[in-house]
C-alpha cells in the first residue's frame, strides 16, 4: 500500500493560500522550494488526525475545523487535502519547519518552484476542482483507499 500524506490549503478571504518554503538542505527532498503545509500520515492515524497533529507541530495552529478537499493518487502517495479559512498575517505565524511562510494569490504563485506536485493541487483549487475516490470517502475505515481506487473528478461551484 502507498505511504498517505496529509496537507492543508490555507486559505484567507483575499483568495491567497498560504505556503512555506523548504529549507536549503540538500539532503531533504525539494531543498528551497515552495510547499503546502502537512505531513506523513503515521501508522494507525487518520488523515485528519495527520493534519491536526502536523499543523500544531509545525504552525502551532489548530486546524479541527478543516474539511476534506481533495484526494491525490500521486506516483509515491495518497495525499489528502484539507481546506480552512485562515486569516493572520504570515510573519505572526510560529514557523518550526522550512524557511518561511507567505500568503500567495493565484497569479503570485512561483508554479515551477513548487515541491510534491503541489503545481496540480493547486492549479486544480484555482480552478475550482475537487478529486475524490469513488466511494465519496475521504478515510474509508480508518484506511486508505486501495492503489486500484480509481480517482475522479469532482467539480465545485
Amino acid at each position: 500500500m502507498k505511504r498517505g500524506g496529509t496537507s492543508i490549503i490555507l486559505k484567507n478571504s483575499r483568495n491567497q493560500v498560504l505556503l512555506f518554503l523548504r529549507d536549503d538542505k540538500p539532503e531533504i527532498p525539494y531543498p528551497n522550494l515552495w510547499d503546502l503545509p502537512g505531513g506523513h500520515v503515521e501508522d494507525g492515524e487518520t488523515p485528519e488526525e495527520c493534519i491536526r497533529r502536523e499543523m500544531m507541530e509545525e504552525i502551532e495552529t489548530d486546524v479541527s475545523l478543516c474539511r476534506p478537499h481533495a484526494v491525490y493518487d500521486f506516483p509515491d502517495r495518497l495525499e489528502y487535502i484539507f481546506i480552512m479559512e485562515f486569516e493572520a498575517a504570515a510573519e505572526t505565524i510560529p514557523l518550526h519547519e522550512g524557511q518561511c511562510l507567505r500568503w500567495f494569490s493565484e497569479n503570485e504563485i512561483p508554479w515551477d518552484k513548487l515541491a510534491f506536485g503541489f503545481d496540480l493541487v493547486l492549479r486544480d483549487y484555482f480552478s475550482g476542482e475537487q478529486r475524490w475516490d469513488n466511494n465519496q470517502n475521504f478515510t474509508p475505515d480508518r484506511e486508505q483507499p486501495p492503489v486500484s481506487t480509481p480517482i475522479i473528478q469532482k467539480y465545485i461551484g
